[in-house]
This record gives C-alpha cells, sequence and structure tokens, in this order.
C-alpha cells in the first residue's frame, strides 16, 4: 500500500491546511475533529507518513499512544464527563475515511455519540471546545 501524501492529514502536519490545533509536539498532533460525533471530539495523529497502525513504527505509535493519553485526560475535565471513547480504524473497509494514521478521542460513551463523518460542526463551536482543552492540558 502506497501512502497518499496528498491527504488532507498529510497538508495539516505540512501547515498546507489548517485545523483547530490543541496539542503538538514533534511526532503527533492533536486538533479538533470538525464533523464530530461528541461535543469535544478531538483527534489525534502520527506526523510519520503511515495510513493504518500496522504500517506506522514502533516509536510512532508509542509517541501517539502517549498523546492519546494527554487528549484523554484533557477532553475528559474540559467536557466534564468521566470518560471518553479512543477510536482508531485501519482502513477504509473498517471506516477509516482520512488515509492517515489517528486515533478519535470521543467525550463520553461512543453509544450515545452521533455516526462517523456525517456533518461538519460550526468552526466558532469547535474554536470554543479547543480552548476548554487547552486550558486542561496546562
Amino acid at each position: 500500500m502506497s501512502y497518499d501524501n496528498e491527504n488532507i492529514f498529510a497538508k495539516i502536519i505540512r501547515g498546507e491546511f489548517g485545523c483547530i490545533k490543541v496539542y503538538e509536539d514533534e511526532k503527533t498532533i492533536a486538533f479538533m475533529d470538525i464533523m464530530p460525533q461528541a461535543d469535544g471530539h478531538t483527534l489525534v495523529i502520527a506526523k510519520e507518513s503511515a495510513e493504518t497502525l500496522p504500517e506506522l513504527s514502533d516509536d510512532g505509535a508509542a509517541a501517539c499512544i502517549q498523546t492519546v493519553k494527554k487528549i484523554i485526560n484533557a477532553v475528559k475535565i474540559a467536557m466534564n464527563v468521566p470518560a471518553a471513547t479512543v477510536l482508531q480504524l485501519n482502513g477504509s473497509e473498517a471506516g477509516q475515511t482520512v488515509p492517515h494514521i489517528h486515533f478519535h478521542v470521543i467525550p463520553g460513551s461512543i453509544l450515545s455519540a452521533k455516526s462517523h463523518a456525517r456533518e461538519m460542526a460550526d468552526q466558532e463551536v469547535l474554536k470554543g471546545f479547543a480552548e476548554k482543552i487547552i486550558a486542561a492540558l496546562d
């Protein structure tokens, strides 16, 4: 499988497309999902060029999990929920809509969440959630 360098997440990593960022380090970026399943739905992506988890290096996978842990804690505080769902899809047949490794951190239970990638959220509302998550990371 060859990696598509023109996918939207690759463009975000290169700074060619904007996002509402809540966290970044040398190996990962976390930002608001523009088609959220719940208020505060945040994505964590590796900066490494990999489509699925099996294609990601062990170092990249470890970095993603470390960031996912930080984002879970911040999302729970920011959105005032006791739990969060972490979802990671591998391949379009599994429902992956962007061909770049990413993790969904969804406040609360996936059982009460909206369907995946169905409707765009208001950007100003997302910015408000991002501010709360950023504050909770500090």
